[in-house]
């Protein structure tokens, strides 16, 4: 009987070799006939053309099975863990979690490939036709509904832009498509020989759809794109200058991943360049200053990099960012958490619309001003959390996802459409997805579309050692999409997202165990945080906005939520919701909680920063001390919490201009001057605070207990305790202090002495200095200390 040879690749995408022991498994016995009991087949490495790590193996099959379906996966090792399923991607319908691939028998030989990251199989990268030889270079892009597919290079007087009639076009190379609609250059092509010679050129595809139109597109897989403006030149005039032009609609740039450029900053460039990232990261981490590895280890500093403090023109960059990380120690956190810097819209913003996932805008300074970055904060002890967004694209994405190889809706293959445009009478456009964001639903259905995503954090992990991420409004994926026609809910496309976000957290732990996976989620759905072998998705916390509105105040005003800070900024001693609050820091693990973000701080309906609420927008000389000592109480509820706590830049110094998306640049403070004067109090009070935290297990455990609550009162007290750590919270929204002592009795407290470990009304934080100054005795329980107007105490067990 004639046999047929199959060979199975597996291609990772990523130079790191962290892969052994890499085996092949499949529904056949060891004759070459479909078996239920699956073989195991050791694989080869070998270095694929990419310059990745790669695997293979080949299979004889019977040829009395052509026609037969056969299932395959992958089994691996990885440091530190043994039999790890190599396939992240999952098969068949949307509501399966299957993870395997498939393919039918036919009476030739085969090769079956899968693709773990794409983060190498399409855009701009090198090409190893040789192992032993140096580069060149092949383009890629994946435009299945296209007739033909051209790489155009941008003309040197360009600017870094190609009009739609071609204008700006230097030269062009055709591509041909293979049977997953992915077009490629000729690696053949003389041009092509050596990847050195095209760093920093401009192009992009000419792509001929499927209805005959030419359209120019941008490079998704771009690793910088050539504009770091805010014109496009299709709208309004143009200088004909790159700084100028529009980012997402300028050329996309050759760059070589491995290669570091010097750091740049306004004393000019302080190093040379790395020929190899491996030397620039060699010394990457400082030994007395561990990174922590898990959420509830951080307290993470909300920074965004645009809004920074600067005393050159228009918006912040990393080198900025750079600057504020003494001012970061001396704080004391151990995480920062980024707004979105991949590629968007405008010369500055927030982010929340990418056009390009692996672009690191360079309106910040780039790619590698931002390397430099991630290497001195993790040189400062510092771990970095990147903020990611997949529920839409930019807005405004023609030229990058919109209609990108085809002008029919059902075929804008980036975006999910369901069903033909004939469904929806004079609304062709009926058929995308709304889900609260502000764009359609991406088309989560597709594997290259998630793929694309999934290999931009993948990039993001291991070639910038990101520490973490924080997924954007995970609700939008998969609970909020409906039908742009008529509103109605379609399963399917909630399915897709959930399906995404599963492939996302198992790829991402594959290459980086310790990564912190985070999601901005309000659903309430609690699978988002349970393991994936119990059905979860797999995050480690959520994002969460209760704990906002229940403790500084509901931007709308909601009578069901507590709104503590703003009700108290009224300046009456009417009841405050503590028991309702109580219940909230119940529920604080597993969660980010935080008293201000980029979000409340003046952007959302009625909402200030906590220094302006605190004070209900009357900040005077006679009421700011009330607006710092609600501010001191309000921060040790959250960082003292049973939850990750968060707080957002320039709340370390009492900062109080708004932060709105559309005017942050004109409404800019300098942080590290405020620390000298306004804010030295507030600054000195978050850095006690701070390593309270981070000195103290109890406070970084889940272990939390209500021991008090009075409304009238407007106390409330918590335990937090781990081993033999025990500390009491006491918290007091009263304008009044009690001097005398409050009766906090609780069998708690029964038979323990206590002390004072920190107080916000002492004098170095600016308060009135009512303080416990002696042990406190507890034989019986009573426990009855002195508590300040408007103050925090927090004690610990000395016995």
């Amino acid at each position: 009987m004639a046999q047929i040879k199959v060979e199975f690749r597996y291609f990772t995408g990523v130079r790191e070799n962290i892969f052994r022991n890499v085996r092949l498994m499949g529904s056949w016995n060891p004759d070459g006939s479909h078996s239920d009991k699956w073989r195991t087949v050791a694989m080869k490495p070998f270095l694929a053309d990419d310059g990745c790590q790669a695997f293979k193996a080949e299979v004889a099959f019977q040829d009395n099975q052509v026609g037969q379906e056969f299932s395959w996966g992958i089994l691996l090792d990885v440091p530190g863990r043994a039999n790890i399923w190599g396939i992240m991607t999952e098969y068949g319908a949307l509501e399966s979690a299957a993870m395997h691939r498939t393919f039918t028998l036919e009476n030739k030989p085969m090769v079956e490939s899968y693709w773990l990251t794409h983060c190498r199989r399409l855009g701009a990268n090198k090409h190893y036709s040789d192992p032993a030889a140096k580069p060149g270079i092949l383009f890629s892009v994946w435009a299945p509904h296209a007739k033909s597919v051209e790489t155009v290079i941008a003309a040197d007087d360009s600017g870094g832009y190609i009009y739609n009639d071609g204008k700006g076009v230097k030269k062009a190379y055709p591509m041909t498509r293979d049977d997953q609609g992915i077009w490629t250059t000729d690696p053949a092509e003389p041009d092509f020989a050596d990847f050195h010679d095209w760093r920093g050129c401009a192009y992009m595809f000419k792509i001929t759809r499927e209805d005959g139109s030419v359209a120019y597109r941008t490079d998704l897989y771009s690793r910088s794109q050539a504009g770091t403006g805010s014109v496009d030149p299709a709208e309004a005039e143009w200088s004909g200058l790159s700084s100028d032009l529009e980012g997402t609609k300028s050329c996309s740039l050759v760059l070589d991943p491995e290669i570091v450029a010097p750091r740049y900053s306004s004393k000019g460039i302080s190093e040379d360049e790395w020929p190899d990232g491996r030397e620039f990261w060699a010394h990457e981490f400082n030994p007395n200053r561990p990174l922590p590895t898990r959420a509830e280890d951080m307290v993470i500093y909300e920074m965004h990099v645009d809004g920074l403090w600067a005393e050159h023109e228009g918006p912040g960059t990393f080198e900025d960012a750079m600057n504020m990380l003494d001012y970061l120690v001396d704080l004391g956190i151990n995480t920062i958490e980024l707004l979105p810097i991949s590629e968007f819209d405008g010369e500055s913003g927030w982010g929340y619309g990418t056009s390009h996932y692996y672009a690191v805008t360079r309106g910040k300074s780039g790619r590698n001003q931002f390397k430099h970055f991630v290497r001195a904060c993790h040189q400062h002890g510092i771990a970095v959390i990147m903020d990611v967004v997949y529920n839409h694209y930019t807005p405004n994405s023609e030229r990058a996802e919109w209609m990108y190889d085809s002008t029919s809706h059902e075929h804008n293959m980036y975006y999910m459409y369901y069903g033909q445009p004939d469904d929806y009478p004079d609304m062709p456009e009926g058929g995308y997805f709304d889900n609260m964001s502000t764009g359609y639903l991406p088309n989560m259905a597709d594997e290259m579309v998630r793929k694309m995503m999934i290999g931009s954090a993948v990039t993001m992990a291991m070639e910038f050692h990101i520490d973490g991420f924080r997924m954007d409004l995970t609700q939008a994926l998969h609970s909020f999409n409906v039908l742009h026609y008529d509103g109605r809910h379609v399963p399917e496309a909630n399915e897709a997202g959930i399906r995404f976000m599963r492939e996302w957290v198992r790829t991402l732990r594959l290459f980086k165990p310790f990564v912190v996976l985070l999601a901005e989620d309000h659903s309430g759905w609690n699978a988002m945080t349970h393991p994936q072998s119990i059905g979860g998705i797999g995050f480690d916390a959520i994002w969460w906005s209760e704990w906002y509105h229940q403790l500084i105040g509901d931007a709308t005003g909601d009578k069901s939520k507590a709104r503590l800070l703003h009700n108290a900024g009224y300046g009456t001693n009417d009841p405050l919701n503590l028991s309702l609050f109580g219940q909230i820091l119940l529920n604080s693990p597993s969660r980010v909680v935080y008293h201000e973000s980029h979000d409340e701080a003046g952007n959302s309906q009625n909402s200030a920063r906590t220094m302006m609420v605190a004070v209900n927008n009357m900040l005077f000389d006679n009421t700011r001390p009330w607006a710092e000592a609600r501010c001191r109480v309000v921060a040790a509820l959250t960082i003292l919490s049973a939850g990750t706590p968060m707080f957002f830049m320039g709340e370390e110094v009492a900062a109080v201009k708004p932060y709105r998306y559309d005017d942050f640049l004109n409404f800019r403070e300098d942080y590290q001057a405020m620390r000298e004067s306004t804010g030295a109090h507030m600054f000195r009070f978050y850095q006690d605070l701070i390593r309270l935290r981070i000195s103290s297990s109890a406070f970084r455990s889940p272990s939390l207990e209500i021991l008090y609550t009075h409304n009238k009162d407007r106390i409330i007290a918590f335990s937090r305790t781990w081993g033999q750590q025990e500390f009491a919270v006491v918290a007091s929204l009263n304008n009044n202090a009690f001097p005398d002592g409050y009766d906090l009795t609780h069998d708690f407290f029964r038979g323990k002495n206590w002390v004072e470990a920190l107080n916000s009304d002492a004098d170095i934080y600016g308060g009135f200095e009512v303080y416990n100054p002696d042990e406190i005795e507890c034989p019986d329980g009573k426990f009855k200390p002195r508590i300040p107007a408007c103050g925090v105490i927090v004690f610990v067990k000395t016995n």
